[in-house]
């Protein structure tokens, strides 16, 4: 059997090598072909090559342009984060501050409001104080006014009574003439 194969093998190679000996001679419509095309296919590879070579290097070009983007549009996003994150930090602060103020302005205003109730208390005792005074003094002098009347109507009725006319009249004269003195 081996030698049979090798056998084969050997006239199989034979008839090929002249089927290839018959393709590369110059008088073959194969090997002119062939020819044509390697010719054509080196002559277009260069320009086609540049073609591939041109879109690549743009494809390429946009990829680096669109990569550069994002990244510098990340870096704007992290800049506005930041800024953003500052400015809510400085608004939690200040909001901080206002209600530390609106604490402080309130304890101040319920002091003043509670010295101004009490200025206001011990002003009205003051007052009451000074209307009781007031009535006191009034009330003093209407019982000095009744009691000086009651006195007078005593004291003349006590006068017309005991005293004669002639002395009444002469002591009425000289009340009259001390009434300036005793005005001023």
């Amino acid at each position: 059997m081996f030698f049979i194969s090798v056998a084969q093998a050997a006239e199989t190679a034979a008839e090929h090598h002249e089927e290839a000996e018959a393709f590369l001679s110059p008088h073959s419509a194969e090997t002119w072909v062939a020819v044509a095309f390697l010719i054509v296919v080196a002559l277009l590879a260069k320009p086609v090559f540049r073609g591939i070579t041109a879109g690549l290097d743009l494809r390429r070009e946009k990829i680096k342009s669109r990569i550069e983007d994002a990244e510098r549009l990340r870096a704007e996003a992290q800049e506005t984060l930041a800024t953003y994150q500052k400015k809510q930090r400085d608004a939690l602060k200040e909001a901080e501050e206002i209600v530390a103020h609106a604490k402080a302005e309130a304890d101040r205003l319920a002091a003043k409001a509670a010295a101004d109730l009490e200025e206001l208390l011990k002003r009205r005792e003051q007052q009451a104080l000074d209307r009781i005074t007031q009535a006191e003094s009034e009330a003093l002098r209407e019982v000095r006014n009744v009691a000086v009347d009651i006195a007078v109507n005593a004291t003349r009725t006590l006068i017309a009574k005991t005293l004669p006319a002639a002395q009444a009249s002469a002591l009425i004269d000289q009340a009259i003439q001390d009434l300036p003195n005793r005005l001023h």
